[in-house]
């Protein structure tokens, strides 16, 4: 048998042409569309490379090798291929007939460096007051998403927001490819994984969500809510399970839990929807909306807490601590403030039993809002 370490650098040479760019610390994606095509987004901006692949035949043998290094199986029956390539790079691969012009391929890096709350806040993601915020609500066990576009940078926030689960729980990281890097010290990290060419050893998140509730866990942490695993974790949510985070794909706070809803119908469990929709309310307490602006910076456009679900108007009610307001855009830079609302947290008592406060600001917005100030 050939060891891993050799099979993955021949897998490499394969990929020849675009090893530069696996390298290079400031290229987050690689798109190939096509032998001849090659884009890479550095900074949230796409631009053309002038790398190629020397024919179809070339790029399709280096999906076949990373098909086969991951235990999977290409070909025109099954055109799709998830994998993870040696350094953790997560590839997506469509395949001809799929992909009558292809193969497709979209590669997101994978960095050992983990970002951190400073960097964040260097890059202007949020603003101190912001983390402080995010801060107390972590620690207080509220139930957290992380919702936002492709490539908004939900991964790198749910990583951030770790660093503010105090020391001594024990957190369970669920995934179906693993991309997290928690900043912790007691990780349980379980993955999923699809079923081989026969249909066989599939374990899925649903499965790994069961077992990780009899492993005694202080947190769950879900990398990404695709599908019918999301009633499983509304359930937990609602059943004792304080303090757990999950990501998911939303451009506004109140279309993830729309978006939560429906995802939560997917699973084999028929609940009436206005119980969903209750249950949906009561689990997630917080929202942290995340977004790519023009100018391709990702940052924090909301933190919104969850309120409840109104059934006369049949709509679930929010209100909004802190939100970004868009100036414009100047040389290129899209202008933002990320500021308190003025509204402060119903969730104040969890936050006072666990010994946690938020930042003056939020205060003085709260007192400036009530005195028209």
């Amino acid at each position: 048998m050939i060891p891993r370490e050799v099979f993955a650098e021949t897998l490499l040479e394969f990929f020849a042409p675009i090893r530069p760019l696996l390298d290079d610390p400031t290229v987050n994606d690689i798109m190939i569309n096509g032998p001849d095509q090659v884009f890479v987004e550095r900074g949230g901006l796409l631009e053309l490379t002038g790398v190629r692949f020397e024919s179809r035949e070339a790029l399709m043998a280096a999906l076949r090798n990373v098909a086969q290094f991951v235990g999977k199986h290409v070909d025109a029956e099954r055109p799709i291929l998830e994998a993870r390539l040696p350094d953790g790079s997560r590839l997506e691969a469509i395949l001809p007939p799929a992909a009558p012009e292809g193969p497709c391929v979209s590669i997101r890096r994978f960095f050992k460096e983990t970002l951190t709350v400073d960097r964040l806040l260097g890059f202007g993601a949020m603003t101190p007051d912001c983390a402080e915020a995010l801060r107390a609500l972590v620690a207080a066990k509220l139930n957290i998403m992380i919702a936002g576009g492709t490539g908004s940078g939900k991964t790198s926030m749910l990583n951030a927001l770790s660093s503010f689960v105090p020391d001594g729980e024990r957190v369970v990281v669920i995934e179906d490819s693993k991309e997290l890097q928690l900043q912790r010290v007691h990780v349980v990290q379980l993955e999923a994984r699809p079923p081989d060419a026969k249909g066989r050893g599939s374990v899925s998140i649903r499965d790994l969500f069961r077992a990780t509730l009899r492993m005694r866990p202080d947190r769950i942490v879900v990398g990404e809510i695709r599908g019918g695993e999301a009633l499983d974790l509304i359930q937990a949510m609602t059943s004792g399970h304080g303090g757990c985070m999950a990501t998911l794909h939303a451009t506004h706070p109140r279309d993830t839990l729309a978006r939560l809803e429906t995802m939560a119908m997917m699973s084999d469990v028929d609940l009436p929807l206005t119980a969903l929709r209750v249950q949906v309310a009561s689990a997630v307490n917080v929202v942290v909306q995340v977004s790519r602006l023009l100018d391709g910076s990702r940052k924090i456009t909301h933190v919104t807490e969850v309120l409840g679900f109104d059934l006369d108007a049949g709509q679930y009610v929010t209100q909004d601590l802190f939100a970004r307001e868009v100036h414009g855009l100047v040389g290129g830079r899209v202008e933002s403030t990320l500021a308190p609302t003025g509204v402060l947290p119903r969730a104040m008592d969890a936050l006072r039993e666990h010994g946690v406060d938020l930042p003056r600001a939020m205060y003085d917005a709260a007192w400036r809002r009530e005195h028209g100030g």
